[in-house]
């Protein structure tokens, strides 16, 4: 460091008997500017910042998914309720499940485990009662698939398009 102004031993300087700095002064003014520019460009960055931001809230389509779930495991355990109508709702539970995946995928969640998605109901004892129960979730879940895609926004609202479809070919499925 070169220092341009004339530093005295004492209170004032050997050349012209002057008052000037002593070299303690410069020092600590210099060690002043030193600590003052390194810390101020750390008060613009994360470090002392403290991270109080809320988490972010839920996703509005994680009802979709969980809805999805459910009713893939109301067609399977309606399959094995009644064998007879395994190879009719079999591929329509598949499809529920394909659902609920692609909507994990998109929302960013993993699917929950199978016990997590156990079934509320058991299914009906009659095969035209078990339809009939199925139809009845195929259209309160298509009802709740159609109201989820006029809110959601355009590039997720072709998969819940898609969906509420589906749940309408379903329900025809069913009859």
């Amino acid at each position: 460091m070169v220092l341009t102004c004339p530093v005295g031993i004492g209170r004032t300087t050997q050349r012209n008997q002057a008052s000037g700095h002593s070299r303690r002064k410069v020092l600590r003014g210099g060690a002043l500017l030193v600590l003052g520019g390194t810390a101020a460009p750390l008060t613009g960055c994360d470090l002392f910042d403290r991270d109080d931001k809320p988490a972010p809230p839920p996703d509005p389509l994680r009802p979709m998914v969980d809805e999805a779930l459910a009713l893939a495991e109301a067609y399977r355990s309606s399959a094995a309720a009644h064998p007879d109508l395994a190879g009719r709702l079999g591929p329509i539970g598949e499809a529920h499940t394909a659902h609920a995946t692609e909507l994990a995928r998109v929302i960013g969640v993993a699917l929950p485990s199978a016990a997590a998605t156990a079934p509320t109901t058991a299914p009906a004892a009659d095969p035209a009662g078990a339809l009939a129960a199925l139809r009845a979730l195929e259209k309160t879940a298509q009802q709740s698939a159609s109201t989820a895609c006029a809110a959601a926004p355009a590039e997720r609202a072709a998969l819940l398009g898609s969906i509420v479809a589906a749940r309408a070919t379903h329900q025809e499925a069913l009859k």
